[in-house]
């Protein structure tokens, strides 16, 4: 029967699974920008929706295109971001402000999405970023998601060039 909800697609599984499986991901999702900023690991996720770790990072990325420890990575230097063109705050405040534990790691994965330092980023936000409403500069400079970033096999576009 085409369309039915017991229809099995590719994999084995009905499609009243797969939309559970989905809703389970979402919350996964929700979770992670909800608290970001708090000591999260794919384990601790992976409970809270009754799945295991391996399960639960093949089927986030399947369904959103990275795996959830890189989304949440990506969560992070997103609001890094933010508050680095906010300029009231250290970097290093920063740092554990959006949950990393380590400024080195902090400084490491902000550079691999961003293509440059926090405090390069901060420095280019403040001179190429005056009279530019925040909605516009978030939309404009959001991290790029690579799969090959730790290989450095995609080239960093600089988001300041005119």
């Amino acid at each position: 029967m085409i369309g039915s909800v017991t229809s099995k697609p590719s994999g084995g599984q009905s499609q009243e699974q797969r939309l559970h499986d989905l809703k389970l991901l979402r919350r996964v999702k929700d979770r992670i920008d909800r608290e970001y900023a708090q000591p999260l690991d794919v384990e601790a996720l992976a409970r809270g929706v009754h799945m295991s770790s391996g399960h639960l990072s093949r089927e986030f990325k399947k369904a959103y295109g990275e795996p959830p420890y890189s989304y949440l990575m990506t969560r992070r230097v997103e609001r890094a971001m933010t508050l680095l063109r906010r300029g009231d705050l250290s970097v290093t405040d920063i740092c554990f402000e959006v949950g990393f534990s380590s400024l080195g790691t902090f400084s490491t994965r902000f550079s691999e999405l961003v293509g440059m330092s926090p405090s390069v980023y901060r420095d280019k936000a403040v001179a190429g970023e005056a009279g530019i409403p925040p909605c516009v500069a978030k939309q404009v400079t959001r991290p790029i998601r690579r799969t090959s970033i730790r290989n450095r096999e995609a080239k960093v576009p600089d988001p300041y060039l005119p």
